[in-house]
């Protein structure tokens, strides 16, 4: 799970980097479509059957057009916000998925730990957003950024909620994650000619990146993810990604030399201790047996 951190850490780093050479919705659903291409192959090497189940179609599509919403918000949020922000604010998803847990999952109720946890987190949101330079406005494009970035972690959230709370998690996670790229490709690459022109100054960089994005984080990170997901209990799963924005901020800073202040780096800090705070088990209290 610190190996996966590290990979969505860098990812947005690589996000950062290729929506300079490419439109970002197109470059989100190039990235689905290569991806169904690699699973695709992975199916036929595995001698795995894709199997499409009637019962499980609306709410697969569902999951699909939510996938692709997340990462249309996603892509466009890091072409106007920087990476150290955006992570902050990405990476508040275990905030909307514990909330969401509290009353849609069984056995994902409220402990005074996670409640303390959110406290905190939302806290730490809320700074974030407010150590805007500019003035507030609609032509206020880091702080489009920031909403955008907030829009696409409530989306992560819904999905592991259709994962985890509907019928949805009868789809094995391979068969989720082909659901989510065949739905979510097309769906981008038709948005896409909505957001000015396809190509910008593309170069081969922007076409390993590109690579680097289909093959080792979705196709790869994403399937163990979905992995996690189906086997651990969701509010755990997304809370180990209290990793990420450490990984993200740094790998922000070291490679595309962007600054932190103090306020920042609170923060930080005030969503990651809330974020491992909703991780934290409650002790368990053991009752006495009154048959002894």
């Amino acid at each position: 799970m610190i190996a996966l951190s590290a990979l969505l850490g860098i990812n947005h780093v690589v996000i950062k980097v290729v929506n300079t050479g490419l439109n970002p919705v197109f470059f989100a659903g190039l990235r689905s479509m290569i991806a169904f291409i690699i699973l695709v192959i992975y199916f036929k090497i595995t001698n795995k059957k894709m199997s499409f189940s009637r019962t499980t179609l609306g709410i697969s599509i569902l999951a699909g057009v939510v996938f692709a919403l997340e990462f249309l918000f996603l892509f466009l949020a890091l072409d106007f916000t920087t990476v150290t922000r955006n992570s902050i604010l990405y990476y508040s998803m275990p905030i909307w998925i514990t909330a969401i847990g509290h009353f849609f999952l069984p056995n994902e109720k409220l402990s005074f730990f996670k409640a303390l946890g959110l406290i905190f987190a939302f806290a730490g949101v809320a700074l974030a957003i407010s150590d805007n330079q500019e003035p507030i406005s609609i032509h206020n494009w880091q702080l489009i950024g920031d909403f955008l970035a907030i829009m696409a972690a409530i989306l992560w959230a819904m999905l592991i909620y259709l994962a985890k709370g509907t019928k949805f998690k009868e789809v094995p996670p391979e068969m989720q994650l082909v659901w989510m790229l065949l739905i979510s490709g097309p769906i981008l690459l038709i948005v896409s000619l909505f957001f000015g022109d396809l190509v910008r100054d593309f170069q081969m960089l922007h076409l390993w990146g590109l690579f680097f994005q289909s093959i080792v984080v979705v196709a790869g990170g994403f399937l163990f993810w979905l992995w996690l997901v189906s086997v651990y209990p969701a509010a755990s799963v997304a809370s180990f990604s209290f990793l990420s924005p450490i990984f993200t901020i740094f790998f922000g800073w070291l490679l595309l030399d962007e600054t932190l202040d103090f306020s920042f780096i609170l923060a930080a800090f005030l969503v990651v201790f809330g974020l491992v705070c909703i991780n934290k088990k409650s002790p368990e209290i053991k009752l006495p047996n009154l048959e002894d």
